[in-house]
């Protein structure tokens, strides 16, 4: 049977191995390091209740990490993420381990500290990534139950953005920007249309889901079917509400650096549309 080698404990939960596919690994999970010494030997069929850090540069920042981490987070977030990938069902990436480490331990030092940073997505987050949200509640959840630390709601849709990241191979820093992209494109159609759309309601879920979708097609270069007639009957219908989601399209395409498809003005002005008949 194939077998870990210990090359050296990092703490409890943490240990350096060598591995027979990989070579040198970063090997993470509870009480893994527990009274293991140099040249001991894990079977390999023991890993599936711990995660292995197999990427080169990974493992050198998460070794820089964990001396400066709390023992007991590095247990708590094993659990979190065991339970997100029995969860999802996903392979999670790797840098999950790092990023959320180095996220939540600051946020707690935060804490301590009685900082609050506020979370100005956090209804996006929670109407874009609904599963997500619900994951992160469970984490924030898990760290007050184990370790008497709570954390604010706002932490919720910060960590929901991290969970997306490690499930979609997005770098958070993408996945935080179109969040934000979705928030300035809702604040020009409120201040567009001198409407406020009630963060609560279907109309603000619907249009973010739109929003959702379009800048997904966008980031994939997916076309989408103009239709002639939709498009000159939309035109002359409702001209402000055209050359509004006009104006939408183009923030859209500055932002993310890519063409947006004539198509998508067409279908932004008939959901435009529906939302202002709600409105009346």
């Amino acid at each position: 049977m194939s077998r870990l080698h210990i090359a050296k404990a990092l703490n409890n939960n943490v240990i350096i191995a060598n591995h027979p596919g990989h070579g040198e690994v970063v090997v993470i999970g509870k009480g893994i390091g527990f009274n293991r010494k140099q040249g001991d030997t894990i079977p390999l069929d023991a890993v599936e209740k711990m995660f292995i850090l197999t990427n080169q540069q990974e493992q050198e920042q998460y070794k820089q990490l964990v001396p400066q981490i709390d023992e007991r987070l590095i247990e708590v977030i094993g659990e979190i993420i065991m339970y997100i990938s029995q969860k999802t069902g996903k392979e999670l990436n790797e840098h999950i381990h790092i990023a959320l480490t180095d996220h939540i331990s600051f946020a707690i030092k935060r804490a301590e500290q009685d900082i609050a940073i506020h979370n100005p997505f956090l209804f996006e987050t929670r109407e874009i990534y609904p599963m997500e949200y619900e994951l992160a509640e469970y984490a924030i959840e898990l760290i007050h139950h184990k370790l008497g630390i709570d954390l604010s709601q706002d932490e919720i849709g910060f960590v929901a953005l991290h969970i997306n990241s490690a499930m979609t191979n997005r770098h958070v820093r993408e996945v935080r920007e179109h969040t934000q992209l979705i928030a300035d494109l809702v604040h020009m159609v409120e201040e567009e249309l001198k409407l406020r759309i009630l963060r609560h309601s279907l109309d603000y879920s619907r249009l973010l889901t739109h929003l959702r979708f379009a800048i997904e097609r966008v980031r994939r270069g997916e076309n989408v079917a103009v239709v002639e007639k939709l498009e000159a009957l939309l035109s002359q219908e409702y001209p402000a509400l055209y050359q509004l989601a006009g104006r939408l399209t183009k923030v859209m395409e500055e932002r993310l650096n890519k063409p947006v498809y004539q198509a998508e003005i067409s279908y932004l002005t008939m959901h435009l549309h529906r939302l202002t008949v709600h409105h009346k």
